[in-house]
């Protein structure tokens, strides 16, 4: 897999990097569909893997190339796992719709029961027909904070309150937030399942 060109199917340019700081033990080339013109594909699985299947496969037919995807997400319990699979797309008006048609959901739903975590998986497929693509995933505890706090990050981030950091993702330091987020842990699973198959 030494110099493999791998892509990264999302035109997201910080993933790209964050990914790419992740896997650059294993000598990947790893590049945005983005400079391949792959076109956007519905994302209409039930799940995050299928999802990110779906992502994978259409890069990997499109390029010819190997193809990393990733579907994530925010699951509540409270609300039976919403907004799920739908969290990029929760209210139809981007990032601070999202975060306030949540705080509606959650209005006078006492602390305790506002439980919560992001999901991430990561799929990893050799060709567009790959039998057995490489699945990982990683998610990360938190709950839901009445009112947004912080300013860094992005989508639900200010209302994700952390634990064991005694803050708001949005308060996280970048550097520490890549090392304890659901897809910090997805990515170094994905890194040892890489390096278990070369």
């Amino acid at each position: 897999m030494s110099e493999q060109v791998v892509v990264l199917a999302s035109g997201n340019a910080g993933k790209l990097r964050e990914l790419e700081r992740i896997l650059a033990p294993l000598g990947l080339q790893l590049h945005s569909q983005a400079q391949y013109a792959v076109p956007e594909v519905p994302e209409d699985g039930l799940s995050f893997v299928e999802n990110a299947i779906i992502k994978a496969r259409a890069a990997c037919r499109h390029t010819g190339l190997p193809a990393i995807a990733d579907d994530s997400g925010l699951e509540v319990d409270y609300l039976k796992g919403a907004p799920g699979i739908h969290s990029a797309r929760y209210s139809g008006s981007g990032d601070a719709g999202n975060n306030q048609k949540l705080l509606r959901e959650l209005q006078n739903v006492p602390q305790p029961e506002r439980t919560a975590r992001f999901r991430c998986v990561l799929v990893y497929m050799r060709h567009e027909l790959d039998p057995m693509p490489i699945v990982c995933a990683g998610s990360w505890e938190g709950r839901i904070l009445e009112a947004p706090q912080g300013d860094q990050g992005f989508g639900y981030d200010p209302l994700f309150y952390v634990p064991e950091q005694q803050c708001s993702a949005a308060q996280l330091d970048a550097a520490v937030k890549n090392r304890i987020s659901h897809r910090a842990h997805a990515s170094a699973r994905l890194l040892e399942a890489l390096t278990h198959s070369r």
